[in-house]
Parts: C-alpha cells; sequence; structure tokens
C-alpha cells in the first residue's frame, strides 16, 4: 500500500484497510460493493438505476415555497470544517454506484478514540438575588424609585410535567422554578423529547432530585446528561441528588458514560441502625437564602413482623423519599411614611432595611431597625413531594416523625404546626385512594392537595402533542401502515372496582388532579395558589384531522386511493404492486447471472440463496414466496423510534420491535422511551402483553440512543411476570451493555440472561445449531477476517469471552419458540462492537404441500456501508438500514461512520433485498428526510409506530408518494435546532 499522509491514514477506505490484512481479493472485494461486475469499469444495471437523491419540492417544476432556495442553501452544507474533510480517505463514489466505488469510514472513530475527553463539565454557578428575583419569562416588570415590595419581585413557582400521564410507563417530574435556580424532581424516560417540545430549557436545569433510585423515576437520566454534556465546548453537568441509592445508578451509568466528569452525584441516608421513621428530623441538602430542600426516608416493610431494616426482600431502590421545600419568610411590606418619620432619605438605606440590617437615621442620632419599618413577616410557603409507590410504604410513611411539624393539629409538636401549601402526590391511584392514605392526607388541614401519580382518566390525553398530530394524520391517510390514531379511549374498569371508587369518594380528602404544566405559584404572594393557564388545550383525534383537511384539502381523496392498493394485494397477490426498475427487458434477473456459466452464481460469484428472489421466470413479477403466501398473523414490523441521536418532538430514538404474534415477539435495540412507544402503539394494557411475551431484546451497539430503554423494559417485565413461571429474558448484546445492566440490576430485578454478540456470529450460530455441535465455533470462526481477537473484529481490542453455552442454550429454546431458523449478528463499520443482525423464520409447508422459505429480515444498526452487512443481506425479504444523512453530506456520515439515504439503498439493492426501509434518520429531518422519488421503488422510509406486516410488503413503497402529500411544505432544519432551543 502507498504510503499516505498522517491524516489521511487516519481514515482509510474500507478497500485499503481490508487490503492491509490480507491482499488483492478482499481489495477487489470492497470496489465491487456496490456492483455485480468487476471485470467492467462500467456501472451495473443496478448500480446505474441510481440516482442522487435530493427531492427539493417545487424544483422539478420551476416553483417552490417562498424562501426554498436560501433553505437549499443551507440544507447541502456540511457542519464539517474543512480540516475535517481533508481528513476523509476513500473518495470514491462512497458507494455511490460506480464500479470503482469505495467505501470510507471513520477508523478512528470505530476504534473507539474519538471522544472529546479532558473536557471539564463544570457545573453551573449562578448567583443568588434574594431580593430583585424577577422571572425573565413571564414577569417582566421594570421599576424605578422606591424599591416594590419585596413579595412583588420574586416569582416562585411548582410545576408539573407530564411525563408518562397518558402511557403510564414513568414518573411524572416537577420543575421547581426560581428566576436564577432550576430544580427537576424525577427524570423518568421521555423527559428530554417533553422539554424539547414544550421549550424548557435544559441548560437551566441546576440540580436534579431523585424520589426513588429506579427506571422509572430515573430512566432519561442518561440521556439528559449526554445531551448536556454535548452543549458548548467544555459541556454541561447537572448535580444529581438521591439516596445512598444513587451511587449504584452513577456506577452503572459509567459503564458506557467513561467521562467521570459528566456524572455529578450526590447521596444522603440515614443511619442503618435507625429506623427512618424513628428520625425527628429531615436530612438537609440544600439551604440557601431562596430554598431549603430536605429529604425524609421511606422503606417498604414486606414482612410485618420484621423491622424495614431487616427484611430481606429490600432492594436498594426500594426507598423512596420525601422531600420538602420551603421557602424563607417574607420580610413584612416596607412603609416609606415610618421610614421618614425615623429621619431616613430614600436611598440605599432602603434597601439595607428590607435586607434585615440595621442604618443610622440620616435626621436622628439613632438606628433605624428593620421592625421599625417593615410590616409583620410572612411564613414562606412550603411544598411536600411524597412519593408512595406500594401500599408496603404506607406503614413506614404514615410513622414518619419528620413529618409531624407539618401536620394542622398534632400535640407532639412543639409551637404553631408548619403550614403547608401544597403537596404533590407521585404514588399511583391504587395507593393515594386507599382510605388510610386519605385519612393520612387530612391531617395536613386546609393544604392543596395535587395528585400526580398515574390515573385511568389521564390516557387519553396526549403528552407529546406533536408527535400525536403527526400520527393522528398518518392514521388518517393510510390506517393501514399507521394502526395507532395518537389518541385511544380510556381503558375501561370493572363494576366492582367503580362501587369502590363512589364509596371511597364520599371519604376522599379534597384534592385536585394533575394536569400537563399544571402550576403552583409560591410568589408573587397575592397569586399563591394554582394556575391553569399553561395547561394544554385538549385536542382530539376529529381536530386534528379537520385541520388537516383545511389545510391540504386534495388530502381528502388519498385514503380511499390507498385503500385501493390492499383491496388489489387481497384479490390476487401474484399482481405486481410495484414497478420495480431492475427488472425490466433491459435489466432483468438473467442480466446478473454469469452468462458463462450454469453454475446459478451471480456474475460477482455469489450463489442464489433458495430462499431468494429468483423464484418466478425472468418475466413475471418477482414476489418472494414467503410474501405471496403470507398471513397477518406471521409477522409484523412496528417502528418505535426513527431518529438519531436523541429523542426529538416527531421521532424517538432507535427502537424496532418484531410481532410474532402467538410466538411472542423481539427488540431491535431499545432506546429511550421505548416502553412508553409500545404503550402509544398497543395501549397501555396491549404493551404489558407485548413485553410479557418477549422473547428477545437484541441491541446493536452501546450508543445510549439504542439502548437506554432496556432497564425499563426489563424491569416491568419482571413486575408482570411476577409468581409466573417464567424464564429470564435473553438479551443480546456487546458486552458493556452486560456490565450496565449488571450494575443496574442492584437496585430492580430485571430477570434478564445476557449474551454477548460477538458469541452469536454467523459461523459460530451455525455450529451451535448444527446436529455436529462438537467442533469449536472459535476455530470455524477463526477462518473469517472478523474472528474474535483478530484486528478486523470490529477494531475491538479485547477478543470475545469465553461461549456461555446456558445463555445460547436458551437462545436456541428462543429460535424455537419464535418460529427461527436462525439469528446472527454481523460486525459493521460504527465504533467498537457494532452489530448488525440477521433473523430468518423457518420454512413452512401450505396446505397443498408446498414447500416456503421463511421470511429474512436483516436490521443494520448503525454502520457506514460494508460487505459484511452486503453479504448479510442477500436475498432479504426486508432490509432495515440507518439513513441518517442526506446524499449532500456525505463527509459528515463518513466522519460519523452513518450512511447516506443513498448508500443505504444502494446495499440493499445490491444484496437483492426485496424491500427496503429506511431508518436512524438526523433529528434535522424532523418530519420527513430528503429523498427523490426514483429512488424509491422498493423503498419505504419509516416513521414513528408505523407498523409494515409481512402481507403488505408489496404495496409499502406504492404508499410513500402519498404520504409525501403530507409534508409537502415541510422544511429540513439544521441538525437539532428545535432540540438545541429547548436545551439552550
Amino acid at each position: 500500500m502507498p504510503q499516505l499522509p498522517s491524516p489521511l491514514r487516519r481514515l482509510l477506505p474500507l478497500s485499503q484497510t481490508l487490503a492491509a490484512a490480507t491482499p488483492a481479493p478482499l481489495l477487489h472485494l470492497s470496489r465491487r460493493l456496490f456492483s455485480s461486475s468487476s471485470s467492467s469499469p462500467s456501472p451495473s444495471p443496478r448500480a446505474a438505476c441510481l440516482r442522487a437523491l435530493a427531492y427539493r419540492g417545487g424544483q422539478a417544476g420551476g416553483g417552490g415555497r417562498r424562501g426554498h432556495h436560501n433553505h437549499l442553501l443551507r440544507r447541502g452544507n456540511s457542519t464539517l470544517g474543512k480540516r475535517s474533510k481533508e481528513k476523509m480517505g476513500g473518495g470514491g463514489g462512497g458507494g455511490g454506484g460506480g464500479g470503482e466505488a469505495e467505501v470510507a469510514f471513520n477508523k478512528t472513530r470505530a476504534e473507539g478514540k474519538d471522544g472529546r475527553k479532558g473536557r471539564s463539565m463544570e457545573l453551573k454557578s449562578r448567583k443568588l438575588n434574594p431580593i430583585n428575583t424577577i422571572c425573565y419569562v413571564q414577569h417582566k416588570g421594570v421599576y424605578s424609585g422606591f424599591p416594590l415590595p419585596v413579595e412583588d419581585q420574586k416569582y416562585y413557582v411548582v410545576r408539573i410535567l407530564g411525563t408518562g400521564m397518558d402511557t403510564q410507563d414513568t414518573s411524572p417530574s416537577i420543575l421547581l422554578f426560581f428566576d436564577k435556580q432550576r430544580f427537576i424532581f424525577n427524570a423518568g424516560e421521555g423527559l428530554q423529547r417533553f422539554c424539547t417540545e414544550h421549550k424548557i430549557k435544559l441548560s437551566k436545569i441546576d440540580h436534579i432530585f431523585l424520589t426513588r433510585v429506579c427506571s422509572e423515576t430515573a430512566g432519561g437520566l442518561p440521556g439528559l446528561v449526554l445531551t448536556l454534556a454535548g452543549i458548548g465546548e467544555e459541556g454541561m453537568s447537572v448535580n444529581i441528588w438521591g439516596p445512598s441509592d444513587v451511587d449504584f445508578l452513577a456506577s452503572a451509568m459509567r459503564s458506557f458514560i467513561p467521562n467521570r466528569a459528566m456524572l455529578h452525584t450526590h447521596s444522603f441516608g440515614v443511619e442503618q441502625n435507625v429506623s427512618s421513621s424513628q428520625s425527628k428530623d429531615a436530612t438537609v441538602i440544600v439551604d440557601d437564602e431562596v430554598v431549603r430542600i430536605s429529604a425524609m426516608f421511606v422503606k417498604p416493610r414486606y414482612n410485618k413482623e420484621a423491622s424495614c431494616l431487616n427484611d430481606s426482600n429490600l432492594k436498594p431502590g426500594d426507598t423512596a423519599i420525601i422531600y420538602a421545600c420551603e421557602l424563607p419568610e417574607l420580610k413584612g411590606k416596607f412603609d416609606p411614611a415610618k421610614a421618614a418619620a425615623l429621619g431616613l432619605k430614600p436611598g440605599p438605606k432602603y434597601r439595607e432595611l428590607q435586607l434585615g440590617n440595621s442604618v443610622q437615621s440620616d435626621a436622628f442620632d439613632k438606628m433605624v431597625h428593620p421592625s421599625d419599618v417593615l410590616g409583620p413577616s410572612i411564613p414562606g410557603p412550603t411544598v411536600l413531594l411524597v412519593d408512595c409507590p406500594t401500599k408496603y410504604h404506607m406503614h413506614e410513611l404514615f410513622s414518619l416523625q419528620s413529618l409531624i411539624r407539618f401536620y394542622e393539629d398534632s400535640s407532639e409538636q412543639a409551637g404553631s404546626p408548619k403550614k403547608v401549601n401544597c403537596v404533590i402526590h407521585l404514588g399511583p391511584s391504587s395507593v393515594t385512594e386507599a382510605l388510610d392514605y386519605q385519612n393520612w392526607m387530612r391531617k395536613f388541614g386546609a393544604t392543596q392537595h395535587i395528585m400526580a401519580g398515574h390515573e385511568i382518566k389521564n390516557m387519553e390525553i396526549p403528552i407529546l402533542k406533536g408527535s400525536a398530530r403527526i400520527s393522528s394524520r398518518l392514521h388518517f391517510v393510510c390506517p393501514h401502515l399507521f394502526p395507532s390514531s395518537g389518541f385511544w379511549p380510556v381503558e375501561p374498569i370493572n363494576d366492582v372496582d367503580s362501587e369502590k371508587n363512589k364509596v371511597s369518594s364520599l371519604q376522599a380528602c379534597e384534592s385536585v388532579s394533575a394536569a400537563n404544566l399544571l402550576k403552583f405559584h409560591l410568589r408573587p404572594y397575592a397569586q399563591l395558589g394554582l394556575d391553569r393557564s399553561s395547561i394544554p388545550s385538549l385536542t382530539t383525534y376529529g381536530d386534528i384531522v379537520d385541520e388537516l383537511l383545511s389545510e391540504i384539502p386534495e388530502i381528502k381523496e388519498v385514503p380511499e386511493q390507498i385503500s385501493k392498493f390492499w383491496q388489489s394485494n387481497s384479490v390476487g397477490k401474484h399482481m405486481l404492486m410495484v414497478e420495480e426498475p431492475w427488472i425490466t427487458e433491459n435489466s432483468s434477473v438473467c442480466n446478473f447471472v454469469d452468462e458463462n456459466s450454469n453454475s446459478g452464481k451471480l456474475q460477482d460469484g455469489t450463489p442464489l440463496r433458495a430462499s431468494g428472489w429468483r423464484k418466478h421466470p425472468k418475466d413475471t413479477p418477482d414476489i418472494p414466496c414467503c410474501v405471496e403466501n403470507a398471513t397477518r398473523e406471521d409477522m409484523e414490523i412496528t417502528f418505535l423510534g426513527t431518529g438519531s441521536s436523541q429523542p426529538s418532538k416527531y421521532r424517538n430514538v432507535s427502537s424496532i420491535y418484531i410481532n410474532l404474534f402467538t410466538q411472542g415477539g423481539i427488540l431491535l435495540d431499545c432506546g429511550e422511551g421505548t416502553l412508553g412507544q409500545l404503550k402509544r402503539r398497543f395501549g397501555v394494557s396491549g404493551a404489558d402483553d407485548a413485553v410479557k411475551s418477549l422473547k428477545c431484546i437484541w441491541i446493536s451497539h452501546i450508543h445510549a440512543d439504542h439502548h437506554t430503554g432496556v432497564a425499563r423494559v426489563l424491569a416491568l417485565r419482571s413486575k408482570l411476570l411476577k409468581g409466573v413461571p417464567h424464564k429470564p429474558l435473553l438479551v443480546i448484546g456487546p458486552r458493556p451493555l452486560e456490565r450496565f445492566l449488571n450494575a443496574y440490576s442492584t437496585l430492580e430485578d430485571l430477570d434478564m440472561q445476557f449474551l454477548d454478540c460477538r458469541q452469536t456470529l454467523k459461523p459460530s450460530i451455525e455450529v451451535f445449531l448444527s446436529d455436529n455441535a462438537t467442533e469449536s465455533a472459535t476455530s470455524q470462526l477463526g477462518s473469517t477476517i472478523f474472528a474474535p481477537g483478530s484486528k478486523m473484529e470490529n477494531y475491538s481490542r479485547k477478543p470475545a469471552s469465553p461461549r456461555d453455552t446456558t445463555a445460547l442454550t436458551n437462545l436456541k429454546d428462543v429460535l424455537h419458540e419464535s418460529g427461527l431458523e436462525v439469528l446472527y449478528s454481523v460486525p459493521v463499520l460504527h465504533c467498537p462492537q457494532a452489530f448488525g443482525v440477521v433473523l430468518r423464520a423457518k420454512e413452512k409447508v401450505s396446505s397443498a404441500g408446498k414447500a416456503i422459505p421463511g421470511w429474512k429480515v436483516v436490521y443494520s444498526g448503525d454502520t457506514r456501508p460494508c460487505p459484511a452487512l452486503v453479504d448479510a443481506s442477500r436475498d432479504a425479504t426486508v432490509l432495515i438500514h440507518e439513513a441518517t444523512f442526506e446524499d449532500s453530506m456525505k463527509d459528515e456520515a463518513i466522519a460519523r461512520n452513518h450512511s447516506t439515504t443513498k448508500e443505504a439503498i444502494a446495499v440493499g439493492t445490491s444484496a437483492g433485498a426485496y424491500r427496503i426501509i429506511l431508518t436512524h434518520f438526523s433529528q434535522r429531518y424532523p418530519k420527513i428526510p430528503v429523498f427523490d422519488e426514483v429512488d424509491m421503488q422498493k423503498t419505504c422510509i419509516a416513521f414513528d409506530l408505523m407498523s409494515v406486516n409481512l402481507a403488505d410488503l408489496p404495496v409499502l413503497p406504492k404508499v410513500l408518494p402519498h404520504l409525501k402529500l403530507l409534508f409537502k411544505d415541510e422544511m429540513v432544519v439544521d441538525e437539532s435546532d428545535e432540540i438545541q432551543e429547548a436545551v439552550m
């Protein structure tokens, strides 16, 4: 290999990297990655049919919306600097289509060496000003001359952030808002996405407090921490507070957050030999001029005969925290007349008196004290946050000695009680509606109780209205692919429970149900109380459809047009539903077969698979047998998240649910919010059924947007199946994921069994599943360039661990129960230990006794185009491939080891995949990515909550042009513009 300048050697084309391992043949493999023929320099028919992806609205017709030209200029710009571009190797076609195309990738990133290490991640330091604390958002008063009364200069509010209210998958968050400080209580999954939609600036958050340390309350922390770390040159961090259990969480997160400066955790606790209920003093966490926050501990008592400290059933994550937020007393109103009578002139001394300092009179030889000029002080408002997650916590909660001072009538307290203005209850309604709990609430007297726990009636009000709006529009246009309308009716409860609720309601303590963005004002004192002005207006599915028809009148006919595709498909599956440009007189299947040989091989030497697309004569439509004979109960792919990097308003992060119906289901990647998306797609109880019937979770790599939802799904499954005989759920993923899950399992029962992806590579799996499994899988694997421990083993510096026979046996059972012939992982080019996956169903026999090959689904994970994935995708029924960037951003795709839309399509075309579904779009494409219709004849774009049934594959590409009408006026924005606006 010729010597390259040092900067270019760091980013080599795949061909040169492979050539370093083995000479000419592998170099040749890279050059023919997207070409059927390596002998001819001209593009192959397949490659020739690929065209630049540049869907530009009205460009073809010369028209376009206002400002379109400027927008196109911005859209094509890469964010890479000139220096970065100079480091890109393999400048050929990048997989575009020519026979000489090479695939460049970022070797440094693939080896995991590109992290911005050494950054300080300094915590924000805000200077408090207890007097002039004017809210910059909603209070813009400016004054001169005499100072306004102190209480009129402050704006403090408690705000309900309704994460999980509709899906009941996570705990709501509470925002304690001051002008120069922000406190959030609980950070469950979806918090970052919620804040993006509602323009809540995450960079302003100083402290996060956890009422419990578990996936329900802390599932959104990893993504939030990583997002803050990416702000600015040095990154930002936030203080995370919780009981000593938070140390377990921090330890788990460090398995994929290597920079310790990102995590500023602070744990607090009580002496182990003293029951928390016996302690009369709460643990003070924050005590400054603005607020005093203290914590009280509540442990469950599962065994009534044993104390909570000696209960063997306790886990670290069981401890719940009650937070008391106490504001200082309000100084009395300043009386200028009294000040003048005491010889004071208007000026700085007025302010000193307001601050509580004595001053010298200007006219008399005497000191003037604050009590001389200020009216009586008003006690500062107090808010309690109570999390009682189970009935087992109630005894300890009711016995807390440190709460007695807040009760209205108690003979055990000295002096007058501390008035509580608001109590926010985070426990579920099954706990808070209990008679004992209601009686305990009455102890606080005339206090505003807000019930923020899970309630059935909240399910019908979507919290993410932007996402619900898109889902409703897509459902209207094509309910076949988008069964979820974004809204669903409240699931009925039985009559017995209804009667119980009616009886208990007569004895219930007066309270209000929390609503999304409900506020409780703490200051100004004149506004003390509830504020419903920010609660989003109620919107129904009908409202959204009416808005759509008013906005795009021509779309009214589209649903009927699309429904005809399904009618035609049901009449005869042998009809060609989509014109395939590569099956024509000039480019038929025979064009791809070596004409000089009868060996049944492609020109590149690849044998035709029995399950492939050469099942029909060359002049007949090409529909795989597994699709022609499919029923609607065979397999369905549901996209739960189709965005990249971090959640956005319209797209969640990566997750795909393979629904095998009576044979269970499989999750491919499981980013934050996966459980919530399952509930939006299938309803609360339907999602619970899907979780209980899961057979396996497969994770592509350790990046947070692909795996941070795993713990929440596992914890729920363990809870749902408690007391029911079942096996641990098999989790297949990169080795660092096991360290995270093992550390996390100290907090919650995850009930899982882990299997390293490196033990599921194709040679190893084939040997293990074969009848003669005595041959070493390792020796078989050693014959490949991706062998464990080799230089090309995905650039992993460590060989795979010894094979876990128990986990592999479990995988064998999973395949049998799921009706799968094989599941194996494929090393890809993205980061250390990054993989794609292949699922192939078992062959089945038709009613006529004919053998029907099983379907084959391939998922790329995150990757640059690579030969291993092309080979694995040969004759796939469906290839799900990431398409993070549009074509004009190829340099960006190389730098980040992702694929462009055109490259993703080329992979599927070269491999002969029947259908290609693109996903993992950059958040710069908020609703729909850039594409060109001419490249989409067998390709479709994935949307969140889209469900693609195996039987619907023939009509799939036909739908896309009609969906485009929904977004005809949409504009691509710079990456994460909306997200950054909310973050900053």
